[in-house]
């Protein structure tokens, strides 16, 4: 049976998963194959820690040179992370003639153009399935499985920290910060949680849905990005009082070639495939203009889930290589030639949705009427409107929360700057989170 080797460079999480999938399944993988994947060598700056995994006959080093020099192996997989030495070694690889397979979103979201337009000119394939949903086989589809569509649009909750926050403050009432501080503790969230929690992470991964849906490369700059550090237990109870829950979303949609691109803390209605979506799991709704809805749901982190993503695309290029090493899908599924510089992005302020606002009102009765009569003026008009709470002195306040139908997010923002404006309305900063209807 023919040999295959391959070269891994970081054994972290993610790298002694990949470690144990080549070791646990294979009979397996060379059955499905037709030849064996033998991990030849593998690279980390600490060769000392037990990492609990067999490593079998592979070279451990801390020298990236003894993978990009071994003319003997084939693809060397990436899992160090960051945009820095990560960028280094990956286009060393590909210059020296070997496939490279990564988990690294940043680095591809951010130089994808130059990477992916290495590996085109040697004809070589870059594998990034689990960059995006972890376990979860989007990225796939999207090339393959859907290539026939017209990709209309893209849904996602594709961070599981964000989604274990918003879902644990949900069932608990608790605020923010004591459930970021459980999952900090539980290893869900990083010691510095700003990655996740501001949405950074997921911009990443959606820059690379949308590059592979609409065939062009997009800056991380033209997708909106928020966070979810200013929802309070608050807005999750009003939230499911008028039959929604929170939800960090990434939305890609074509509205005539004009594509919106953001990320954002969403109310989606309960019924929503998307609601039931919890704790650290991830979910990718599509839609195609050929085959309608889908979805994708699964473990978007992990080690054993991320690592079956990247052991899947190491066995992919095995297959070209055995096939005769022609790379037979590009990296994000268009041709070369196909491929456009921009994307023409919606701005923000163009943007028409309904709005769940939730004001800090001073308790006085003229207070709605004066907001209403504002939010009116701007063509905005009110759904449902919820005031309630403990005033605890004369003059206390109180939320009262408005959901808008459709409106214009330019209109609304300017509302709200001239309520904010006005003496003896409100005692606080006034939040607003955009609706998703679909």
């Amino acid at each position: 049976m023919d040999k295959i080797s391959v070269g891994l460079i970081g054994f972290g999480t993610v790298g002694s998963g990949l470690v144990k999938v080549l070791n646990e399944n294979r009979e397996t993988i060379a059955n499905r194959l037709g030849a064996e994947v033998v991990l030849k060598r593998i690279v980390d700056k600490d060769t000392t820690t037990d990492r609990g995994v067999d490593i079998g006959g592979a070279i451990f080093t801390d020298n990236a040179d003894d993978i990009l020099n071994d003319d003997d192996i084939a693809i060397v997989v990436e899992l160090i992370g960051g945009t820095g030495v990560a960028k280094e070694l990956t286009l060393k690889a590909l210059d020296g003639g070997k496939h490279v397979v990564t988990a690294n979103k940043a680095l591809l979201s951010t130089f994808g153009r130059e990477i992916f337009g290495a590996a085109l000119k040697k004809n070589l394939t870059i594998g990034f399935e689990a960059s995006v949903g972890g376990g979860i086989p989007v990225l796939k589809s999207l090339r393959e499985g859907l290539t026939a569509n017209k990709i209309e649009s893209i849904c996602g909750i594709i961070n599981g920290t964000a989604n274990y926050i918003l879902t644990e403050m949900g069932d608990k009432g608790a605020k923010f910060e004591d459930v970021l501080k459980e999952a900090q503790e539980k290893g869900y969230a990083e010691a510095d949680p700003t990655y996740d929690v501001e949405g950074n992470d997921t911009a990443h991964k959606l820059a690379l849905l949308i590059s592979m849906a609409y065939g062009a490369y997009i800056d991380l700059s033209d997708i909106y990005t928020e966070g979810i550090s200013q929802i309070t237990p608050t807005d999750i109870a009003f939230a499911d009082e008028l039959g929604y829950k929170i939800k960090l979303l990434a939305v890609a949609k074509n509205e005539d070639g004009v594509v919106s691109a953001r990320v954002h803390p969403t109310l989606l209605k309960k019924s929503h495939l998307l609601s039931s979506v919890n704790g650290v799991y991830n979910a990718v709704f599509i839609e195609g203009d050929a085959v309608g809805s889908t979805m994708f749901y699964g473990q978007g982190a992990g080690m054993m889930a991320t690592a079956s993503a990247v052991a899947a695309d190491v066995i992919d290029i095995c297959r070209d290589i055995i096939s005769g090493g022609k790379v037979r899908v590009t990296p994000l599924g268009y041709s070369e030639s196909a491929m456009k510089d921009r994307l023409s992005i919606k701005e923000m302020g163009e943007l028409e949705v309904p709005y769940y606002i939730r004001f800090t009102a001073v308790d006085k009765a003229e207070v709605l009427s004066k907001i209403t009569g504002v939010l009116g003026e701007h063509n905005i008009s009110i759904a449902s409107v919820i005031q309630e709470g403990e005033v605890k002195a004369e003059g206390g306040s109180v939320p009262l929360v408005i959901l808008t139908h459709k409106a214009r997010e330019a209109s609304l923002e300017e509302s709200i700057r001239e309520i904010e404006e006005v003496e003896g309305l409100l005692a606080g900063k006034t939040l607003f989170i955009r609706v998703e209807e679909s």
